[in-house]
């Protein structure tokens, strides 16, 4: 019989019960409803939205070093920014017995295979991230019920359909009309080659539910279409007119 929790469909990486969608509330604030995490299930070779994800999140950071000079007083001369410190990522999951965290990132555990230690992982993953948009949202963008399909300035921007290539029920417009097109517009942020450096789950006898824990740092960050270099617009540069820092420019703010 077929792995229900774990056998990818409308883009889901599982196909029983517990992957079915609801609604979503249409706002102009980020509500966590709206965040879909894809990620290669094991035995999958496409990246399918992780099921039953209790908490996902991603931290980034780097040290930003003074510079001094003596003889001119308690003055910062300059912020000198260093390396960027490898991104991390914190994930917390509903344990199922046909599906763990672990085969929900690839790997052939659990029922699929050996994989119960870190020292077992050989392989890196991906995490894609979908920050999708409200209707009320893509109203304003004038792309309601079909999404943005960005370019140029806006290619972390993207059309998510719905009704995944036609499988299952088509979704309906405003009008009350079947669409093959319909969607959102939904910000996308890959997180590349991706490796657990944590996991842990604890079995209490006064909680029902075991969660699984986990952590793993990033290799790179980005949003899958831009070109990324040293001349990549990326605001408050003062030598296109752009508004940043007194310092670094003769325009007054």
């Amino acid at each position: 019989m077929a792995n229900l929790d774990l056998k990818g469909e409308n883009g889901a990486q599982g196909s029983s019960y517990l992957y079915k969608y609801g609604t979503t509330p249409n706002t102009r604030t980020v509500v966590s409803q709206k965040l879909r995490v894809l990620t290669p299930a094991y035995g999958q070779n496409r990246r399918n939205q992780v099921g039953v994800l209790a908490s996902i999140s991603f931290s980034n950071s780097r040290s930003v070093e003074p510079v001094r000079g003596i003889g001119f007083g308690d003055q910062v001369a300059e912020l000198v920014p260093s390396v960027t410190e490898p991104p991390t990522a914190s994930l917390s999951r509903t344990m199922l017995y046909l599906s763990n965290i672990w085969q929900a990132m690839g790997y052939a555990a659990g029922v699929d295979g050996p994989v119960r230690s870190l020292a077992h992982h050989r392989w890196p993953f991906d995490i894609e991230q979908q920050l999708v948009f409200s209707t009320l949202v893509d109203y304003d963008l004038d792309v309601a019920n079909v999404g943005l399909n960005g370019s140029g300035a806006q290619n972390g921007i993207d059309q998510i359909k719905f009704n995944d290539g036609g499988v299952g029920p088509k979704p309906q417009t405003i009008g009350g009309e079947h669409a093959d097109n319909a969607g959102h517009s939904a910000m996308i942020t890959f997180f590349e080659a991706c490796w657990l450096t944590s996991y842990s789950n604890s079995f209490e006898k006064d909680t029902g539910i075991v969660m699984e824990e986990s952590e793993a740092m990033i290799s790179d960050v980005h949003d899958g279409q831009s070109v990324y270099g040293e001349f990549m617009a990326t605001g408050n540069d003062p030598s296109i007119g752009q508004v940043g820092s007194e310092r670094y420019s003769n325009i007054t703010i």
